[in-house]
């Protein structure tokens, strides 16, 4: 049988995946037979060596102990987690692509699932200049978002409703020339039968109902997940109550933003004002 080929960039989990293989190789052992020993399907084995699902820590910990690594699995994703992404993101971002509604949003920048190349590149540059990250990551973290955008383009995609403020469309990332090719993009994306997105104008002032950004996530069994992140790190929220009133100030927030037409207008509209400067 012939064993697709591991791409070692594809993914930021993609190198900790070859490892995996490698460790597999070495003695012999298939998916399967591994599977068995730790309790694990040889679908989500397979997943994780191609690099495109997070592995889970008792995962890597029970594949540690097999193969006699000395931890090193758990401490690649230690790295992997701790040096492109901030804390509890990874996570996050495996829920997601499970999720069957996606509703978000977004303060002062565009969200990640519908930025161009160009803008994120822009946007990530930054972190390197003031030397927050290196270059490898700042790249590690495009490949990311770029499997991320993938994952949500797939056949059969999430529903997704973005909320954004008027700040994220106005705020020059990369000069104007990639905003105005930013703002083309939204245009567009706004005519996906699976996406929906509204604008929250600055007029709202202090009505607008979320202070920092938020995502709600539909999963398929219709449970219901929320995120959302400090400066320094991210977190899942699966407390019902706490999720209830997240989903009544979206709700609010949905119905206080600019309506679908208009919010297209306001994104063109600032789009031709980039569009000139450039």
């Amino acid at each position: 049988m012939n064993r697709k080929e591991l791409d070692p960039t594809s993914s930021p989990f993609a190198p900790l995946g070859i490892r995996l293989r490698r460790y597999r190789d070495a003695v012999g052992m298939s998916q399967a037979e591994l599977g068995a020993a730790i309790s694990y399907s040889d679908a989500y084995i397979s997943s994780i060596e191609r690099g495109i699902r997070r592995p889970s820590r008792r995962f890597v910990e029970l594949v540690d102990k097999v193969f006699n690594t000395g931890g090193t699995l758990a401490l690649m994703l230690d790295q992997l987690e701790h040096s492109i992404l901030i804390e509890g993101f990874p996570e996050y971002a495996e829920r997601e692509a499970e999720a069957t509604t996606i509703r978000l949003f977004q303060i002062g920048v565009v969200s990640g699932l519908l930025q161009t190349l160009e803008y994120a590149t822009a946007y990530e540059q930054a972190f390197v200049r003031r030397g927050t990250v290196t270059q490898q990551q700042a790249d590690e973290r495009l490949r990311f978002l770029l499997a991320r955008q993938e994952k949500i383009n797939r056949p059969s995609p999430p529903y997704v409703h973005v909320v954004l403020d008027e700040w994220s469309l106005r705020r020059p990332i990369g000069g104007a020339a990639v905003m105005a090719g930013q703002l083309a993009h939204l245009e567009e994306a706004a005519t996906w039968p699976n996406m929906t997105i509204q604008v929250a104008p600055i007029s709202l002032g202090e009505n607008r109902p979320f202070a920092h950004p938020v995502t709600l996530l539909t999963m398929p069994n219709r449970s219901m997940l929320g995120y959302s992140e400090s400066h320094q790190r991210g977190y899942l929220e699966r407390d019902a109550e706490t999720l209830a009133g997240w989903a009544r100030e979206y709700d609010r927030l949905q119905a206080e933003a600019l309506p679908l037409a208009p919010s297209l207008e306001l994104i063109r509209l600032v789009g031709k004002e980039f569009e000139s400067a450039s």
